[in-house]
């Protein structure tokens, strides 16, 4: 049967590769990558970077799937579910007709399939349409690396913390510790100004960006600096970490 391994590879670093991902590398005959266009032409080089650095007998192959586009309006759930069923008919077809009867496959998570990721739930709807056995090999978080680079813990002594996206910051604000992805809004703006934050843009990568202090000490800044990197790369992955009451 075929099988397919998910395999976190970090957030950006090849060296947070762990060993587990090695092996699962190294038993892969084909890698399908999404497509996403020029502008992101760069994180496929890097998933194919860390193939040409971990695998020792290179003899698998690079699939490049296109990637449906995501409705910008309407329903938001609907519309994430809409290009989830999407992405399940193309990556079935690629499974069904690139992939041997017992061949192995793999689809490179950044970071963490756990985190924000689609993999998992998308593979879940393929297994309608074609069947394999598949794994999953965890990575290093964006949620890591942030800390990391700035130094800091997670978490306040005893507290929680909470992992929110900017739509919900927008409309809930945070009584804590947060860390928020998937803002292409700034909507740290919308916080108090003593609010602390941390904030982290292409985690190890060559292009990382970094910045700290007070919303209203740095948040313009940020968001300056933010708009800049995502003209000047076309694209952009941050994340931050916010503390209402930190001193």
């Amino acid at each position: 049967m075929r099988s397919i391994h998910v395999i976190g590879i970090g957030a950006g670093d090849p060296d947070y590769v762990t060993s587990q991902a090695v092996r699962a590398l190294n038993d892969t005959d084909v890698f399908f990558a999404m497509d996403k266009g020029q502008a992101k032409d760069d994180l496929v080089a890097l998933r194919r970077e860390i193939c040409q650095r971990f695998i020792v007998e290179p003899g698998y192959r690079f699939v490049e799937l296109p990637d449906p586009k995501r409705a910008s309006d309407g329903d938001y759930p609907q519309a994430v579910a809409d290009w989830h069923a999407a992405r399940a008919r193309v990556w079935a077809r690629a499974i069904e007709t690139e992939l041997g009867p017992d061949g192995v496959g793999a689809f490179l998570a950044w970071g963490d399939p756990s985190l924000y990721d689609s993999t998992l739930r998308i593979l879940d709807q393929v297994l309608d349409h074609v069947e394999f056995t598949y794994d999953v090999i965890p990575g290093i978080t964006a949620v890591q690396a942030l800390t990391a680079r700035h130094r800091i813990p997670l978490n306040d002594v005893g507290e929680p913390v909470l992992i929110t996206t900017g739509r919900q910051l927008r409309g809930t604000g945070v009584a804590g510790s947060a860390v928020v992805m998937l803002d292409g809004d700034c909507s740290f703006l919308t916080c108090p100004p003593q609010t602390r934050i941390w904030w982290g843009a292409y985690l190890g990568t060559p292009d990382e960006l970094l910045m700290s202090g007070t919303v209203g000490e740095v948040g313009e800044l940020i968001a300056e600096l933010r708009a800049d990197a995502r003209a000047r790369h076309g694209w952009i992955m941050d994340i931050y970490l916010l503390r209402p009451n930190a001193v």
